[in-house]
């Protein structure tokens, strides 16, 4: 849907903070200085200074020039492609020196090759890339042209038309009907609902699945068809565009029937952000204020980043070493030429050089001599390592074990440029809604006057007798206890309380009987959802004083007295009512922790409830108690007089009413508990637990509340039991940073104790701690606490804080960084971190176009980075240092020029990509059995500065073993029968033989694995050397061009000479005899991949002893410690005030069709 947009401060000139602790008369400052440069053409327009307000008049043509309803989020343009391109692919170090050699090559009698030798290759590089980017940024076009082209109904004066979002305009007048997404920034006007109201749900901008709530103007909320419409008008004055998600002034200016105008608040009750979607709401009328690129979305943005890996970043690196070899050895050789020359100039007049001259030539000598070894330095070998990232993402992309069969949704590499990368990631930032979890709720369990209950009963915990509380029944023997239970009046207490005690709204489908629940928290909607469809409590209606319901298809009807409602320091909230028969009845639900307390003394069900309780938070379960109390009439009467005083007082009133809710929330009766199970993705525990055993760090970076994402952290095995919770929730800058100091110190310490005891700790932080700790004099605190724990879990947080964590870990750690998540609320952490990885979810596919990779579940990372990861990060790091290996081993030992331009191209093209598609270091099912391995790529194993040099030496020693060794050989010119001499072409070629096959050998050496395409690749590579030369030596000289002479008659020269094959067997033999002698070095110095070979070479089994059972056990025990201590709850709505909106709705009455 919404394509590459990015909730983050990235490359955004505005200073951001924490959107949810902005304070709304605190205006944004934006950066309106002036950039001046060849850039500055590049940037999006200015927004406006923010000062000045906008002015924005109804269904007239406004004063002031806004910007279109058109958005463009891709990389590149017509106009902007290729400078910004040219930049980027110059900004690489093997470019920037052959676009350098191209260049020289052009300056007459300077180059000893042709001009066009280096030149045409680096434009087909070019070429390719620019192709291959071309087609990328098409699909960000692609994807912008259908956002922008989506359609949605316009006021014209008289009726709603059709138009598309790109045609929307600042002061439009908009409908939007259930389950669209708002075209801009819009103010509600009025709605289907009763006062105005609607529902959102902004998941794509904060990750919250809760449902808000909207309210217009009661002024303008009675404007409910096109005909009221032409009676509205009016001037809105407000802010200009910025990025402040969750703040909004302005003043809405209504000319009223009596020609006077009067003045009416805006604030963000009455704000609907681009982004977000209608939910519940049949329709609603909006205005347009902020349109394109100046909605709050939008300012939020930036575009796709580009990234460079960092195998791409050290080959650079190592590409300038090279160089610096290469102008050292181009200096040496012209000062040799200087030397032979000014020796050599007496005695053979055309070496000799003027003395005046010398200066110019030695200069001119050295450009030629980087020219003629400027194959030192491979321009192949990034073609190459195109063509290899390529065919190893397409294999990702057919990968079966990575399909996702249900959704008919494979994995899809997006960026090939950065695949090695996920061989060596450290940390995983991901999000929880959507990505660990299904964005389901479901009535999984419940316990009923100390019985059990599930949808389906464990068969190891089999109930003996009809009222057994260690045992469980299933759902369908409870509907029998409701009868015939000795407890069967208790069971029917709660099932009314799951019936009545809520503030969910019902809406009954069009020609259908289907009721669909409207509710702000999905944990109230699954209850009464279960409460209807398992047990027959169907509630249908609400008036402003009743509800109406049916119980076992009778219909009943309940007065709604009073709503004690939730808030996070109650835990719970209330309900009390007047039932059918007249009596008044208090229905309480809330955390285990509040309502055991304010039960009556000497429960019946508290002690096995408690148990029940443990056993379901145990599962992962969300849970809740339910409890309740008959009211005498005296005593209501009594307690009524004090809320409604609190209700009504001017000072303190939500204090009042708490201490009102106090008074009657006593002395109740336990009916129960429920649980709630927020589903989570198939095997999402196994994968968490399976990268924690690959020193992979796991960071939740979540919107949900405190107590619900510690939840999901023990259900996904995120946390375990063994570990120390460090919780911050503090409420002031010091009292964070005194929190986060205390836990270092006390960290630092526990290590000093216990140095070989890996980390047992997690962080979990709220978003307004998090503020705190993100800025510049804390955040080296923060990520000292948070690196030194094993897991932590940021809840509360809005998609820039999830950015700014990134950012901070990236700013101070080398670490490797992977995001994924599934909305558009987590595009911004995706770009921030170094691989970006999306999944293909209920959200839509906002982070999967705007990610690196896309894959459709969580449980799917396990295999792209333990086994795809390892595998492209060992293969890429072989081929490329084989690459410079064979480069370095053949320009040093040059002395013929076709065979040496064919190198790279046909005779050792094959090795390299045989290497870098195919070579295994360990099998798939090993690499997923010993997720150990992939540290690895963590500490950069196969791929580092040492290697590279060793490499680099290994090649230098047998470049010359070749050399010096084939001088010794053929040191004495010899003579043929038939009067030839052997000359510089005989003795080259036997030296080239000889080390293209000390080359192909070493290729040998080192493959892990062989393949039928490896035998091609390799003996292959030979062969087709030997039918190069018979082919050039006897059908070249035969072609118009004149071409090949000097292999005239050759071969039968070298394959009828028994030096030369004695040559090309023991030179090659004696080059790699180190390096086959140096394998043995594992024995010795054993690395722990070389076990898994070892245990893969000889199939050996793994007799690791298996524990699972008895874990299990310690896990449960330890888990029980924990809950009481300290008891989870699902409780997930939002504190608003829920009583005034249920009294708003009378649901038996037709809704306006608008």
């Amino acid at each position: 849907m919404f394509s590459d947009y990015s909730l983050s401060s990235i490359n955004s000139e505005v200073p951001f903070e924490s959107t949810e602790m902005l304070d709304c008369s605190t205006p944004v400052k934006l950066n309106t200085e002036k950039k001046s440069g060849f850039l500055s053409f590049f940037q999006r327009p200015k927004q406006p200074q923010t000062d000045v307000p906008r002015i924005i008049p109804m269904l007239l043509p406004p004063n002031q020039k806004f910007l279109g309803n058109h958005v463009s989020t891709a990389k590149y343009n017509p106009v902007t492609f290729l400078p910004k391109f040219l930049y980027v692919e110059f900004s690489k170090s093997a470019n920037l020196f052959f676009l350098f050699i191209s260049g020289i090559q052009q300056i007459p009698n300077i180059s000893p090759t042709s001009r066009y030798t280096t030149l045409i290759p680096l434009i087909i590089v070019l070429l390719i890339t620019a192709i291959k980017e071309i087609i990328e940024d098409y699909g960000v076009h692609k994807s912008d042209h259908q956002l922008n082209s989506r359609q949605c109904k316009i006021y014209d004066g008289t009726q709603f038309i059709e138009k598309q979002w790109r045609d929307v305009k600042v002061g439009d007048i908009c409908r939007v009907e259930s389950k669209e997404f708002f075209p801009a920034d819009l103010i509600l006007l009025s709605s289907s609902e009763p006062e105005g109201l609607c529902y959102i749900e902004t998941s794509n901008l904060d990750g919250e699945v809760n449902l808000k709530i909207k309210q217009a103007l009661p002024e303008t909320s009675s404007y409910l068809s096109p005909t009221d419409l032409i009676n509205l008008s009016g001037t809105i004055a407000c802010e200009q565009p910025n990025n402040r998600l969750y703040n909004y002034e302005g003043t809405f200016t209504l000319n009223l029937a009596d020609g006077k105008q009067k003045d009416f608040p805006l604030d963000p009750s009455k704000l609907l952000l681009r982004g977000a979607q209608l939910r519940n709401t049949s329709w609603i009328y909006a205005i347009v204020v902020f349109t394109g690129h100046e909605t709050k979305l939008m300012l939020n943005s930036s575009k796709k980043p580009t990234k460079a890996s960092n195998v791409t970043r050290i080959t650079n690196r190592n590409i300038l070493y090279l160089f610096t070899m290469l102008v050292m050895m181009s200096i040496l050789c012209s000062v040799g030429n200087l030397v032979t020359s000014t020796k050599a100039g007496n005695h053979w007049s055309y070496l000799q050089i003027q003395e005046k001259e010398r200066a110019k030539e030695f200069g001119l000598c050295i450009l030629t001599f980087m020219i003629l070894f400027n194959s030192f330095i491979p321009i192949s070998l990034m073609v190459t390592m195109e063509i290899v990232k390529f065919v190893q993402s397409v294999m990702i992309d057919n990968d079966l074990d990575i399909y996702y069969a249900k959704t008919d949704t494979p994995a899809v590499a997006r960026s090939s440029s950065l695949i090695e990368e996920l061989g060596q990631v450290e940390y995983v930032f991901s999000d929880k809604t959507g990505t660990l979890t299904c964005n389901e709720m479901e009535f999984k369990e419940c316990s009923i006057a100390g019985l059990s209950y599930a949808t389906t009963a464990d068969p190891e915990r089999r109930p003996n007798s009809d009222n057994d509380s260690e045992g469980q029944y299933s759902f369908k023997q409870l509907e029998q206890h409701m009868d015939h239970s000795k407890h069967a009046n208790i069971i029917q207490e709660f099932m009314t309380s799951l019936m009545t005690c809520h503030t969910v709204i019902p809406e009954q489908v069009k020609d259908s009987e289907e009721i669909i629940y409207q509710a702000s928290s999905p944990d109230e909607a699954a209850l009464v959802q279960g409460a209807s469809d398992i047990f027959g409590y169907q509630f249908y209606a609400r008036r402003p004083h009743s509800i109406n319901c049916k119980v076992k298809d009778q219909d009943v009807q309940f007065e709604i007295l009073n709503v004690c409602e939730f808030n996070s320091t109650r835990k719970r909230m209330s309900l009390v009512l007047k039932d059918p028969e007249g009596k008044i009845k208090l229905y309480c639900k809330g955390a285990d922790s509040v309502i055991l307390e304010r039960l009556a003394s000497n429960d019946l069900f508290e002690e096995a409830t408690l148990h029940h309780l443990e056993e379901f938070a145990s599962e992962g379960l969300r849970t809740l108690c339910y409890a309740m109390r008959e009211i005498p009439v005296q005593e209501y009467q009594s307690w009524s007089t004090v809320y409604e005083a609190a209700s009504t007082t001017l000072a303190n009133r939500s204090e009042e009413l708490d201490k009102a809710a106090e008074m009657i929330e006593k002395d109740m009766i336990l009916l129960g508990a429920t649980a709630i199970e927020d589903k989570l993705q198939d095997g999402v525990p196994d994968t968490i637990h399976t990268l924690q055993q690959a020193n992979i760090k796991v960071w939740v970076l979540t919107g949900d509340r405190q107590e619900t994402a510690i939840n999901i952290g023990y259900s996904c095995k995120l946390l375990t039991e063994d570990m120390d919770l460090f919780i911050c929730n503090k409420d002031d800058r010091v009292s964070t940073e005194t929190f986060l100091a205390q836990k270092l110190s006390e960290l630092e310490q526990d290590v000093q104790k216990h140095s070989e005891t890996p980390f047992s700790n997690a962080l979990i932080i709220e978003g307004k701690c998090l503020t705190f700790a993100l800025e510049k004099e804390m955040e080296r605190l923060f990520y000292d606490v948070a690196t030194r724990c094993k897991a932590v879990i940021c809840c509360r947080v809005s998609p820039l804080q999830k950015a700014l964590v990134v950012k901070m870990v990236k700013k101070f750690s080398k670490s490797i960084l992977l995001a994924i998540g599934d909305g558009a609320n987590d595009v911004s952490m995706i770009q921030a971190a170094h691989v970006g990885i999306g999944i293909s979810g209920v959200e839509g596919l906002q982070a999967a176009r705007s990610a690196d990779f896309s894959i459709s579940q969580f449980r799917f990372l396990k295999k792209l980075l333990l086994v795809h990861g390892s595998w492209a990060y060992q293969r890429l790091s072989k081929m490329i240092f084989y690459y410079f290996y064979k480069n370095v081993a053949l320009y040093l030992t040059q002395f013929w020029s076709w065979t040496m331009s064919c190198f790279n191209v046909f005779f050792t093209i094959l090795p390299p990509m045989a290497i870098g598609i195919f070579d295994q270091f360990a099998s798939a099912r090993l690499l997923d059995k010993y997720p150990q391995l992939y540290m690895l790529g963590q500490k950069n194993e196969f791929f580092n500065q040492k290697r590279f040099w060793g490499w680099i030496m290994n090649a230098v020693s047998h470049s010359a073993l070749l050399f010096f060794l084939g001088m010794a050989a053929f040191r004495q010119d010899g003579v043929f029968d038939d009067g030839w001499s052997g000359g510089q072409w005989w003795v080259g070629t036997t030296i080239f033989t000889a080390t293209l096959a000390t080359i192909l050998w070493k290729a040998a050496l080192i493959t892990d694995i062989w393949t039928k395409y490896t035998f091609i690749a390799i003996p292959g590579s030979m062969g087709i050397w030997f039918i190069f030369m018979p082919l050039v030596s006897y059908v070249g000289p035969l072609l118009p061009w004149g071409i090949f002479m000097e292999y005239v008659g050759i071969v039968p020269r070298l394959f009828g000479n028994v030096n030369y094959w004695l040559f090309i067997i023991l030179v090659p033999f004696t080059c790699n005899l180190r390096d086959f002698l140096w394998n043995y070095k594992r024995m010795y110095r054993t690395k722990s991949y070389h076990y898994i070979q070892e245990i893969q070479k000889m199939n050996l089994p793994d007799y690791r002893p298996r524990m699972d059972r008895f874990r299990q056990a310690v896990n449960k025990v330890r888990k029980i410690q924990r809950l009481k201590l300290s008891r989870g709850y699902a409780f997930s709505q939002n504190d608003s005030d829920q009583t005034k909106i249920i009294r708003m709705y009378d649901t038996t009455q037709q809704k306006p069709t608008g």
